[in-house]
């Protein structure tokens, strides 16, 4: 099982609570942690990726074990803690202002 973890408004928009857990059959990645989460809550679809691109929103982060992998490929294989269900992936929200 995969741990998600979202920020409040996903989590409200959800209808969760705590931290999603997510079966990801094959790789898992960070592509295909998003598509498990679309799939199993399709109210989420748009808000992490673009519709067509699927390409991350704006103010959208991706972190898992101390390190921000916003930038890796989608495709990259997530860290082996992430697998075995040790550690969450978590999509935060990023603060932006001045």
């Amino acid at each position: 099982m995969i741990r998600v973890v979202l920020p409040p408004h996903l989590r409200t928009l959800a209808q969760v609570r705590d931290e999603v857990q997510l079966d990801v059959g094959g790789r898992v990645t960070r592509a295909s942690v998003l598509d498990a989460l679309e799939a199993r809550y399709p109210v989420l679809r748009g808000t992490i990726r673009d519709h067509v691109t699927l390409q991350r929103r704006p103010f959208l982060r991706f972190f898992a074990c101390e390190r921000d992998l916003t930038h890796e490929p989608p495709d990259a294989p997530l860290p082996d803690a992430v697998v075995a269900g040790a550690e969450p992936f978590f999509v935060l929200g990023a603060i932006a202002g001045g």
